[in-house]
Formats: structure tokens, C-alpha cells, sequence
């Protein structure tokens, strides 16, 4: 038979052992789940950083990417006059060399004072404000290939960015004629287009 007044004194020091050893596990298990709390957080904390900054290298790449892209579309244009003021006297050399190359049987132009461009759509053009000088042009044709070569022949040979608008071809009076073959002039076309300059807001 147990005797617990007798035993007590015994037990009275493993009862208080035991009631300190849960009291710390408790404590432990209570800092641990705290602790494991804010490890978490910080850790998801730190991904968020982590995804931040990988899309912020991410941006930074292609910006870069587009910039250089940017740029050598910009030295491109200013390397064709397309940017700065017209280059009137250019595009007037440039015909006249078209001319002596005799790719149409005849032609003739006039180029208008420039004004500012109007763009079908609306364009965010930055710093730089559109110009267009515009251009019309009348052929005397043996056939259509000679206009299409004509154009061609123009924007690879003359600097700058031509327009073509569009062109209206009728039959000459002496498209009949068969008497003088590869001489007469089977074609008419009147042309519309523009040269289209970028004019930097900000320049003097």
C-alpha cells in the first residue's frame, strides 16, 4: 500500500520537475511556432523581392534591347535625311539624275511648300513633328512596269522618305498608233505623293 504523506516528500521534486518540463516544452513549442511564423514571412517576403527584381532585370533587358533597336532606326533616318529640315534641293538633284536615266519616256513635277503632316491615324510622334513637302508627278508611259521601276528607282537612289499617295493611268490618243513601235507614248499617269520629314520640336 502506498503511503502518500510518507512518498510525498519524494514525489513533491519529480512533480516540480515534471510541471517545469512541460512548462519549457510549452514555451519552446509556443516560440517555435512564432518563430517558424516569421520565417515564413520573411521568407515569402524575400521571393516577392526576388520576383521584383528578376522582373525589374527582365524590363531592364528589353529596354535595353529596344533602345539600341531605337537607335539604329534613328541614325538609319538621320543617315537619309529623313530628320532635320527638307532637303529640297537633294530630292530636286535626285529627279533630274532619274531623268538622264530615261526610265519613263518623260516626266514632269512640282513640289509644294511644306506643312505639317497629318497622319491618318493619330501617332505619338515624341519630340519630333511630322513635315511633308508634297510632290505631283505626270508620266508618259510605254507600259505600267516603267512607273513601278520609276518609283523603285526613287526611294533606293534619292535620300529621304517618299509617300506615294496613289496614281491615276489612262490610255494616250496615241495608244493606237503601231506605225513607230517602243516610240509613242501608250500611257498617261498622274502621281500624288510627299516627302515626309521628322522636324525636332526642341531644335533652334
Amino acid at each position: 500500500m502506498i503511503d502518500l504523506k510518507s512518498d510525498l516528500p519524494y514525489i513533491k521534486g519529480g512533480l516540480a520537475t515534471l510541471l517545469l518540463a512541460l512548462a519549457v516544452n510549452g514555451t519552446v513549442i509556443t516560440l517555435s511556432q512564432h518563430f517558424l511564423g516569421d520565417a515564413q514571412q520573411t521568407h515569402k517576403t524575400a521571393q516577392n523581392k526576388l520576383s521584383a527584381a528578376q522582373r525589374s532585370l527582365s524590363t531592364a533587358a528589353d529596354d535595353r534591347q529596344n533602345m539600341a533597336s531605337y537607335a539604329q532606326e534613328y541614325s538609319m533616318l538621320l543617315q537619309r535625311n529623313v530628320i532635320g529640315n527638307e532637303q529640297r534641293l537633294d530630292w530636286i538633284d535626285g529627279l533630274e539624275r532619274l531623268r538622264r536615266r530615261n526610265l519613263v519616256m518623260r516626266f514632269s513635277y512640282t513640289i509644294s511648300p511644306q506643312k505639317p503632316y497629318q497622319a491618318p491615324v493619330p501617332l505619338d510622334t515624341g519630340n519630333f513633328e511630322p513635315m511633308r513637302s508634297d510632290m505631283s508627278l505626270s508620266f508618259d508611259l510605254l507600259h505600267e512596269g516603267q512607273l513601278i521601276r520609276f518609283f523603285d528607282t526613287l526611294r533606293s537612289s534619292i535620300n529621304g522618305w517618299f509617300m506615294l499617295d496613289g496614281c491615276s493611268i489612262t490610255r494616250t490618243d496615241n495608244a493606237s498608233d503601231n506605225s513607230k513601235p517602243g516610240s509613242v507614248p501608250q500611257l498617261r499617269a498622274e502621281c500624288k505623293g510627299g516627302w515626309l520629314t521628322l522636324k525636332n520640336r526642341n531644335a533652334p
